[in-house]
């Protein structure tokens, strides 16, 4: 499968945040540039026709948990020849580049801009082989399939994003069954920050192991085991019981106001 074949014809499509209005700017390489200003309710017409027919989003990564979630969403949310799967890919933002002397990473801003164009095309080239294994399943098993690029640095924010700007309605996520990380930062892994803040209207389903799993097991798994005595290891964690017979309870959309841009490139689908 041919992703540059894809590129050809992408549109992006750039969120900028920050005060007043937002600014929203749809390319086609294959037409003339139109860009535009406009208010809330462009997302909701620019998918009009995406949502006449169903459609189910997968977030694929370098992880075998996105192999395996897909895996699961074409063996159970396949309804009819009609469904359409997106396949969602958040990447970080380039800010360094390899050092020309072969010497670590150096900011971007201190190299020529031949230089910043050939080490990002090296990492489009990176994407494409890795979102190439996730179309030919797709492909394989008959199904219409498209990929969605997202240059961002905190993955679950990104995808909380989305959901409003593409009226996202069926979500799935891959996660490790024994996955225990938390940011620096004390947040809950991508997984739990989705399900904690995603909107009523999209459902969220989470596969670990090829398996669906609830908030609970969800919770569980990304609590910390207990000591050897039942001693808890430190002061943050102090009834994993709690934690597990009490719904997370869900918070504020404020994440979702917060600055910096995020850009999206939709590449046409291959299979028809």
């Amino acid at each position: 499968m041919d992703l540059d074949h894809d590129d050809n014809n992408a549109q992006m499509f750039n969120h900028g945040g920050g005060g007043g209005g937002s600014r929203w700017e749809i390319e086609e390489e294959m037409s003339s540039e139109v860009q535009g200003r406009h208010g809330g309710s462009w997302a909701a017409s620019a998918v009009a026709a995406e949502v006449e027919e169903e459609c189910v989003y997968v977030g694929v990564g370098k992880s075998e948990t996105s192999m395996k979630a897909l895996s699961w969403t074409l063996k159970h949310l396949i309804t009819s020849p009609s469904t359409m799967v997106y396949l969602i890919h958040v990447f970080p933002e380039i800010k360094h580049i390899p050092n020309p002397l072969g010497i670590g990473m150096i900011p971007k801003n201190q190299v020529s801009a031949e230089q910043i164009e050939s080490y990002e095309s090296q990492e489009r080239d990176k994407r494409r082989q890795l979102l190439s294994k996730f179309l030919q399943l797709c492909s394989s098993s008959q199904v219409k399939v498209d990929t969605i690029l997202i240059e961002s640095d905190t993955v679950a924010k990104a995808i909380l994003e989305l959901v409003p700007i593409l009226n996202i309605q069926n979500l799935v996520i891959g996660t490790n069954k024994s996955r225990k990380s938390k940011s620096r930062k004390g947040n809950n892994g991508i997984a739990e920050q989705i399900l904690q803040n995603v909107p009523g209207s999209c459902r969220v389903r989470i596969i670990s192991e090829g398996k669906e799993v609830n908030q609970q097991m969800l919770t569980m798994m990304s609590s910390p085991s207990p000591s050897p005595h039942g001693a808890t290891p430190n002061s943050n964690v102090h009834n994993d019981n709690h934690l597990v017979q009490t719904p997370i309870p869900m918070k504020e959309d404020q994440d979702h106001n917060q600055n910096g841009p995020v850009s999206c490139n939709c590449f046409k689908p291959m299979f028809k």
